[in-house]
């Protein structure tokens, strides 16, 4: 067997294990984020911010596929969340109106993203495996995009999907538990 082969073949081996312990790492951080989105949308009962919790966590669930179809290609499977993110608490008392209490969970949530954010980036950069870093690129990019969401809702914009019927009142609320039969 030729020598220069054989460096070539560990050296690959080594990035596979690389590529597949970042794909791992950050799968972790995703599914960690998503499961403080849900405990988020949970207590944040204003009807306009839990439709975006809901949105944010729909897209969450597509790139945690992806990120699973990814991992699949190296016969391993997705990891449990990193640390746990704390749960938010849910403001005692809501008044009608009060568009400001839920600004801390709210803002807790964007500032969350940020740091995902951040924290990937640069590594993502570094991936000379196109598929893959184009992949998290896009997770990268879509997770500053509900970080802005986030920060809209926290300021107390309420059209985050998409403006009202003119004259339509915003009323309602999320109720805290689904309805089952």
């Amino acid at each position: 067997m030729d020598p220069c082969l054989h460096l070539l073949q560990g050296k690959a081996e080594v990035k596979q294990t690389e590529l597949q312990q970042v794909l791992t790492e950050f799968a972790a951080d995703r599914l960690a984020l998503v499961q403080r989105h849900e405990a988020s949308a949970r207590e944040v009962s204003h009807y306009d911010f839990n439709n975006t919790y809901q949105y944010v966590i729909n897209r969450e669930e597509t790139h945690l596929g992806w990120l699973q179809a990814a991992l699949a290609d190296f016969s391993v499977a997705m990891p449990g969340p990193s640390a746990g993110l704390p749960t938010p608490q849910a403001p005692k008392k809501v008044k009608k109106g009060d568009l400001g209490v839920f600004r801390e969970i709210l803002e807790e949530d964007s500032r969350g993203l940020g740091a995902f954010v951040e924290r990937w980036r640069p590594r993502v950069a570094q991936f000379t495996q196109a598929r893959h870093r184009t992949m998290l690129d896009v997770v990268l990019g879509e997770s500053l995009e509900h970080k802005r969401l986030f920060d809209q809702a926290a300021d107390g914009f309420e059209d985050l999907l998409g403006r009202r019927t003119s004259g339509a009142l915003r009323q309602g609320a999320v109720l805290p538990n689904r309805w089952m039969e």
